[in-house]
């Protein structure tokens, strides 16, 4: 009985290997037919002289080294390319809404690619909580950007600074005047209005401790927003978000000057922020990211809150990130808009006060604004700033006259450089 069995199996076993060579030639086979077709069409197309379309350009591919295992970049869901924006003077005799795109002409990606540029986007502070989550939950979460995101979108980059962490966790910090927290819910809007990289690195990211850091981070990986500027460690906390657009490699880090508690602090086995107050570790960084990318930005949280103009400490500072590597520093944190620095080639711009913000004590904080950075492969970038103001948390380009007054301000507190009128930023050499 046993010796049966097993010339049983055995036979079965053979019309089982019997089948799946059977199968196997006739895959074959029709991979064969497959291929002969493939071919006699490819040269028919060939001798025809037909040209193939090119296929819809995705949004450029970025990646992020490191903190975290990162998901693969995928192309925009809206299948729409970010459009270019032409140069706005208060003194166009429409209204300054942003211009449409000429019919037939190149789009704002392609004529940069071929001149070899970049084109970058930052705004100030982004504050997805309190009031302006008030205002989100009851006209769309896009409600701050509706007035903003064409300009936005016109970059091929754009930054700004998160306000606050993004979860329904964690503990709120004790004995702190302003402890905010919003919902990953906003994140599709936010990265619909054109950002692709946030800072972390400010004083209300761990309001609801290391648990809300974390669940932001997560978010923010989710929704393939690139971040910097905080972390489970300092090496993770001061590393570079790398993107890669139109032919560009760009370093942004991210760093804090104003940290609440000193154990919000990122070190070595300490989840938390990056640091500006001992700025050791933030230039090794910035020297690090010199050598790997085309350009480093740094981002900053820093100086005196409603002061027009920046503190020593910040121009110290500011250069020094210029001397260690940097090509555009930008701040934020005084709530209200700084000047600008031409510094040894380089641009500094001390703030960009708040972008989407709720209310607060001075009317000033409502004067904000779009930083527009074209650079290029040599580094050397022309900046260009359009002036906006935010009505209930959303921001929307100035009337002239309003907006003459505030660059023709920005001018006057600017080092080494004028505002112009048409928002250009020009370097006194």
């Amino acid at each position: 009985m046993s010796y049966s069995r097993v010339r049983t199996m055995a036979k079965r076993k053979s019309r089982r290997k019997g089948r799946l060579l059977r199968l196997l030639a006739l895959n074959l086979s029709c991979a064969g037919c497959i291929a002969a077709v493939a071919a006699i069409w490819y040269l028919a197309d060939g001798v025809s002289g037909g040209e193939r379309q090119p296929a819809g350009s995705p949004r450029p591919a970025m990646e992020t080294v490191p903190p975290s295992a990162e998901k693969p970049s995928l192309p925009d869901e809206s299948g729409e390319g970010k459009t270019d924006i032409p140069a706005w003077s208060p003194g166009d005799e429409s209204d300054p809404a942003i211009p449409a795109m000429p019919a037939g002409s190149m789009d704002g990606n392609e004529a940069d690619s071929a001149h070899g540029k970049i084109k970058l986007a930052f705004v100030g502070d982004i504050l997805p909580a309190s009031s302006v989550l008030r205002q989100m939950e009851t006209h769309g979460y896009d409600y701050p950007f509706r007035l903003s995101a064409d300009l936005l979108r016109s970059a091929d980059i754009t930054a700004g600074n998160l306000e606050a962490p993004l979860t329904a966790r964690g503990t709120p910090a004790e004995n702190k005047d302003y402890v905010y927290r919003g919902p990953a819910a906003v994140l599709p809007a936010i990265k619909d209005a054109g950002f692709d990289v946030l800072s972390l690195a400010n004083n209300h990211t761990m309001d609801y401790g290391w648990i809300g850091l974390q669940d932001t981070m997560a978010a923010l990986d989710e929704h393939q927003i690139r971040h910097m500027g905080a972390g489970h460690d300092e090496m993770q906390a001061y590393a570079p978000a790398y993107v890669e657009a139109n032919g560009f490699k760009v370093a942004f880090i991210g760093l804090s000057n104003v940290i609440w508690k000193v154990d919000w602090k990122a070190d070595k086995k300490r989840p938390g922020l990056a640091e500006a107050y001992d700025i050791t570790r933030a230039l090794a960084a910035i020297q690090e990211a010199d050598r790997q990318a085309d350009l480093v930005v740094v981002m900053v949280h820093w100086g005196v809150e409603y002061s027009d103009r920046p503190i020593p400490d910040q121009v110290a500072k500011g250069r020094k990130f210029i001397d260690a590597g940097a090509d555009l520093v930008i701040g934020c944190h005084p709530h209200v808009l700084q000047g600008f620095e031409w510094y040894n080639g380089k641009w500094i711009a001390y703030s960009l006060g708040n972008f989407v913000f709720s209310g607060t004590k001075s009317p000033e904080s409502a004067k904000t604004g779009v930083l527009m950075a074209e650079c290029g492969k040599n580094t050397e970038c022309s900046l260009q700033f359009y002036p906006m103001l935010a009505k209930a948390a959303q921001p929307a380009l100035m009337e002239e006259a309003e907006a003459s007054a505030l660059l023709a301000r920005l001018s006057a507190v600017s080092t080494a450089a004028t505002v112009e009128e048409n928002g250009m930023i020009v370097a006194k050499r």
